[in-house]
């Protein structure tokens, strides 16, 4: 999962802030219960009003995030 989510970080970087939570910390704790996070790995894109409009649970995957961020109409340019 931690290579699927630094490649998304990578290609977006400086567009889209890509924050990595430690669901064992007592804020990441806080933020899992908010967000419905039951298993680990989760992703999860959020829109600007704070709602999940993707969650992938277990094997992650990049296309969907890339496709989510689209549909948000939030201006990305990958960078390979």
């Amino acid at each position: 999962a931690k290579p699927i989510v630094n490649g998304i970080e990578k290609k977006l970087a400086g567009q889209v802030p890509v924050i990595h939570i430690d669901v064992m910390s007592r804020t990441g704790s806080q933020i899992a219960s908010r967000f419905g996070v039951r298993g680990v790995p989760t992703l999860l894109v959020v829109n600007g009003e704070g709602q999940s409009v993707l969650r992938q649970v277990g094997r992650l995957r990049q296309e969907p995030v890339l496709s989510a961020l689209t549909d948000l109409r939030v201006p990305i340019s990958i960078v390979e």
